[in-house]
């Protein structure tokens, strides 16, 4: 983790967020929702909830896809941005959203049980059949 400023948004620019605080590690999720929201699998960051700052949020939708669980998108363009569960005290940014350089890495797959039949995940890093227990 790094504490560094990043910035990012959605593929208009109707929805534009900058995060200030530290910034997790990328961690991809392969669970058939992640699939289906992004159209292969997801690669999240995460920062802690108060120090996501929206700065621009005129097509910002959420889509509540299971109790408690919110998924941010772009209303106008249809980037999916944030993964957002109320318990925890992190919102998930979708790391292809964060602006370059990001100075993050990939360090985890989790929720590979349910993986897409059509690839198979040769990079050497951990994978979790569910959610890392230690994050």
């Amino acid at each position: 983790m790094g504490k560094q400023e990043h910035g990012g948004g959605c593929l208009c620019g109707g929805v534009q967020y900058r995060a200030t605080g530290a910034m997790h590690s990328v961690i991809t999720c392969h669970c058939g929702q992640c699939r289906r929201m992004t159209g292969h699998y997801g690669a999240f960051a995460a920062c802690p909830r108060e120090e996501m700052n929206l700065v621009s949020t005129g097509t910002l939708a959420w889509y509540e896809s299971s109790p408690g669980i919110r998924r941010g998108f772009c209303s106008r363009c249809g980037s999916s941005l944030f993964w957002n569960d109320e318990h925890r005290k992190e919102i998930y940014i979708l790391a292809g959203t964060l602006d370059s350089p990001t100075g993050l890495r990939l360090v985890d797959h989790c929720y590979v049980a349910d993986k897409g039949d059509y690839y198979e995940i040769g990079d050497g890093l951990p994978q979790h059949a569910q959610w890392p227990p230690n994050t």
